[in-house]
């Protein structure tokens, strides 16, 4: 079984896995424990009950002697009324065993015979006494001690059994099982739901810590924020320091790049000018290498940019009011298109700078009203998560002309133009592909239902 189904059948959260372990642990103690307790009080109360009849035995046998005829008699009282009270469950009985003897006596409560087996089956013990069980005249479970004593000294051999009620023992043995289980057991739930509660308590500083990052990732807050315990401080200490060190990082980046931007840009000027200065093909070669120059320092610079900042957790861009603001400035500009904006009810935020994002609607909507005849539709719509990311669609179609499928794939290369008619570089394209494709997302060209180009580009969605 791989790792990922042992994940899947294994809940992950850390408290359902310690209050588990602490429940079972607690759960399989309780039951060792009443169960060393339950086999303990048998044990005595077994041993006490053995010994009670031994002792009953012994003041019956001292209670009972032959007369001169050889007629058992003798007055047994052995201090328990349950010798009285009719089946009862403790008898006693005395009974010849050998010649010369005569009579029976029993205890009150005695009201049938009690079956003996025989001392083939049952053989007497060093003490000459022999154990065994027998079922009462009531049909209750008894525990028999027997012994057979010489009266006299004629050889006259007196059997002698006293009987305790087993049923009654083990009714009072189960008695105290279920109050010693039901008394755990409340203890069990009990220390269960502290236990719990505990963990939970104790917890409680993760997930400060989880709300706390989840603040950085929206942007609503720039470190870990809030007193951690002593052995979460540190965690905290060197998340806070990474975040800082990142942002230190991406500072940086971004003042090497506005300082290589800034070094070369007067340059490549005085390069293009002179070019143009040259007049004849020379001076265009010249002057067409040089801002060549100047599109691909260009391109790198924004490249390295979006690779500094694409893995950060604090960029946010709400994608309403961009689109809201783009709409309303085309229709400032006197256009007599129709722009239409599709969004959805809910807040869709783009897990990007705000500049990086204009960039992308911004060349997609001028290439649409460019290309359109009457009408541009601007929409926004739910997509299928990928690795577990939520992810947005932007849809930007128009009803111009549109690309032949054969041809889409040519129109996302840099500086290619399908048509020289209009004007433009060939450049926003493939400026929106390599946008999309550095944040991650993609780029698709289709026919749109308004009968021109359907340009679709899925972006990821910041967490809510």
């Amino acid at each position: 079984m791989s790792n990922t189904r042992r994940l899947r059948l294994w809940p992950r959260s850390l408290a359902f896995r310690v209050i588990a372990f602490s429940s079972l642990w607690a759960a399989v103690a309780l039951f060792v424990i009443s169960t060393v307790i339950s086999g303990l009080f048998r044990e005595v109360s077994e041993r006490g009950f053995d010994g009670l009849l031994s002792a009953h035995l012994f003041n019956l046998i001292s209670s009972v002697q032959a007369d001169e005829d050889g007629r058992l008699g003798g007055s047994a009282n052995l201090g328990d009324l349950r010798f009285l009270r009719p089946n009862s469950g403790w008898y006693w009985a005395v009974e010849p065993a050998s010649a010369g003897l005569s009579g029976e006596l029993t205890s009150l409560s005695l009201s049938g015979n009690v079956p003996a087996p025989g001392v083939d089956a049952v053989p007497f013990d060093d003490e000459f006494q022999r154990r065994y069980r027998a079922v009462g005249p009531a049909g209750e479970l008894l525990d028999v001690v027997e012994t057979e004593i010489e009266l006299g000294s004629r050889d006259r051999v007196a059997r002698f059994r006293m009987m305790g009620n087993r049923t009654e023992l083990e009714a009072d043995i189960s008695a105290f099982s279920r109050r010693l289980y039901a008394y755990l057991g409340a203890f069990g739930a009990g220390m269960i739901a502290i236990n719990v509660a505990a963990i939970l308590l104790g917890l409680q500083p993760l997930r400060r810590v989880s709300r706390a990052l989840a603040d950085i990732r929206r942007g609503t807050s720039g470190k870990l924020d809030g007193e951690f315990p002593t052995e979460i401080a540190p965690l905290a200490g060197e998340t806070n320091a990474l975040i800082e060190s990142n942002r230190r990082i991406v500072d940086r980046a971004r003042t090497q790049v506005g300082n290589l931007a800034h070094s070369l840009k007067t340059p490549l000027a005085v390069m293009m000018n002179e070019g143009r200065a040259l007049k004849g093909d020379r001076g265009r070669i010249f002057v067409e290498q040089a801002g060549a120059m100047q599109s691909q320092l260009d391109h790198y610079l924004q490249r390295a940019r979006i690779a500094a900042q694409r893995e950060s957790v604090v960029f946010r861009t709400p994608v309403a009011p961009v689109l809201e603001r783009l709409a309303r400035v085309v229709r400032k500009l006197g256009s007599d298109k129709t722009v239409d904006l599709v969004l959805p009810p809910a807040q869709v935020v783009f897990s990007g700078e705000r500049e990086d994002f204009e960039e992308i609607v911004g060349n997609l909507v001028d290439n649409a009203v460019k290309w359109s005849q009457s009408r541009v539709r601007i929409s926004i719509e739910p997509a299928e998560p990928r690795e577990g990311q939520p992810v947005f669609r932007l849809l930007v179609e128009d009803d111009g002309p549109g690309i032949p499928e054969d041809k889409a794939r040519e129109a996302i290369k840099r500086g290619r133009r399908l048509d020289e008619s209009k004007p433009g570089t060939g450049l926003g394209l493939s400026i929106v592909a390599e946008l999309v494709s550095e944040y991650g997302g993609r780029l698709s060209l289709g026919r749109s239902e308004l009968g021109g180009l359907r340009v679709e580009v899925e972006l990821r969605e910041a967490p809510g």
